[in-house]
């Protein structure tokens, strides 16, 4: 079969998906909280292989009742196929898309008695909407399941000395059918993911049988809108104390003031100290914990507590060992800095107390955060 120019955009076009997210500047991540300009529309595209079924039980009938004893015949009903789409996400389960597709060409070859020969092909290309269900299997995988309606163009062409089997040779449907699949996705960032699915379509091939075309592809989601970041306010010093006024009279010197009990809380979202998925401290994260450790200086540190936090993606249980192994890797680069490790406490709550909700990224992306509370003394 051979590949015609939409085919071709089909893979310049999952290219330029993969282009346009190597190319995103990241964020940046010191001392920070990100805010998402998110706006739940992605676009991708799919290339594969399809295949349909050819009824040549029918065709050998129809060639036989006009007189034609069948000396072979052969089919080819593999083909490539590739597909565009553009999708709304409705929440954190249900999307909406739209695409085109193109499932390629099949054919059939018979050759028959007295040099007869009788050849078919039927191509199919339409427009689709879908309803597509995701899953959340972990923080990258997701279960994807979808069901639509699908409006097909079939182009059928018959050559050779025996047309007399059909009653037009160059047949065309347009009719609607349904459409529905299953499938994979696994996201490679917020922004970039690559989906794998089996789809099947309900159509018919132009002569009066109704079939299936299947298409097992691959494809890349793009998501419109990426992460801003939010800088992060300190807390104003506090005022120095006011000078003790003169005395004119010799007098012994007052006593030092006891020292001032000082708690203090910094939240720092995820994407700050940690790459996607992952639980070692990354270079920018390491620059806004020591920026932390700078405005802690002169401070006494009785506690201090690192807690970690993850959205509601994935399972109860992979979000809490996940939330605590980064509360973990916070702890050992602060212990690495000189902090009395027995007075660094770790613990991981994973996505039992969100600040937001998770049905949108902006809620997902204020919960994914490591919070540091220190409780001491700084001399007045």
């Amino acid at each position: 079969m051979k590949t015609n120019s939409m085919l071709q955009f089909a893979l310049l076009a999952s290219a330029a998906f993969s282009t346009i997210a190597a190319a995103a500047p990241q964020d940046s991540d010191v001392f920070i909280n990100p805010d998402w300009a998110n706006s739940a529309w992605y676009a991708g595209a799919s290339l594969g292989q399809t295949r349909a079924n050819i009824d040549e039980e029918r065709i050998a009938r129809s060639l036989s009742a006009n007189g034609a004893t069948i000396a072979s015949m052969r089919s080819d009903e593999r083909d490539r196929g590739y597909s565009l789409f553009v999708g709304k996400q409705l929440n954190r389960y249900l999307a909406l898309e739209m695409g085109y597709f193109d499932l390629g060409k099949f054919n059939v070859a018979a050759t028959t008695s007295n040099n007869g020969n009788f050849r078919g092909e039927a191509g199919f290309r339409g427009g689709n909407l879908d309803l597509v269900a995701q899953y959340p299997l972990t923080e990258r995988f997701s279960l994807l399941g979808r069901a639509g309606v699908q409006y097909t163009r079939t182009n059928t062409r018959f050559e050779g000395n025996r047309l007399a089997a059909v009653t037009n040779p160059n047949p065309t449907e347009k009719k609607a059918g349904a459409k529905f699949g299953v499938g994979l996705e696994y996201k490679l960032s917020e922004a970039l993911a690559v989906r794998g699915e089996v789809t099947r379509f309900r159509i018919d091939d132009a002569v009066g049988n109704r079939g299936d075309v299947d298409l097992l592809s691959l494809g890349m989601v793009y998501k419109f809108g990426r992460p801003a970041a939010r800088a992060y306010t300190a807390p104003a010093p506090m005022p120095a104390a006011a000078p003790a006024a003169a005395v004119i009279e010799a007098a012994p010197p007052p006593p030092p003031p006891p020292p001032q009990v000082v708690s203090e809380k910094v939240s720092f979202a995820a994407e700050a100290l940690f790459d996607f998925d992952k639980a070692v401290v990354k270079t920018e994260g390491k620059a806004a914990l020591d920026d932390l450790l700078g405005k802690l200086q002169g401070m006494n540190t009785e506690v201090m507590i690192a807690v970690g936090h993850t959205d509601s993606v994935g399972s109860n249980a992979y979000n809490d060992r996940l939330s605590l192994r980064r509360a973990d890797a916070v702890k050992a680069y602060l212990v690495s800095k000189g902090l009395a490790q027995a007075r660094l406490y770790t613990e991981g709550k994973g996505e039992s107390q969100p600040l937001a909700s998770n049905d949108s990224a902006d809620g997902r992306a204020k919960n994914r955060r490591v919070t540091i509370e220190v409780v001491g003394t700084r001399s007045r």
